[in-house]
């Protein structure tokens, strides 16, 4: 769901492990870069149980990622693909502590 305009738009996210950022692009070309979320910035990634993303067009596929300063709800293809995604975020975003010592 977009961020300044609350309506659900399809994004090609990309994970880097190295960079430790998760970058979101318009389409699959990765041509226009709409935004970057730092492992640092995560707080929190969770399955929206309480159903809070406004209109999800697919609220059993709707998950959140909190940071700092945003919370990101995003909506998977597939269960499968939401735990996939999930579990990834958490990953990096747990494994960039490891570079805080």
């Amino acid at each position: 769901m977009g961020g300044k305009i609350k309506s659900w738009k399809k994004r090609w996210f990309v994970f880097d492990r190295l960079k430790r950022t998760f970058s979101y692009y318009i389409d699959k070309h990765e041509t226009k870069l709409k935004g970057v979320i730092y492992f640092q910035a995560i707080e929190e990634v969770y399955y929206d149980h309480l159903r809070s993303a406004a209109k999800s067009p697919n609220p059993s596929l709707t998950f959140c990622v909190k940071t700092h300063d945003r919370l990101y709800y995003m909506v998977a293809p597939s269960a499968e693909a939401m735990r996939i995604w999930m579990d990834v975020i958490v990953t990096g975003a747990e494994g960039y502590t490891q570079f805080l010592n």
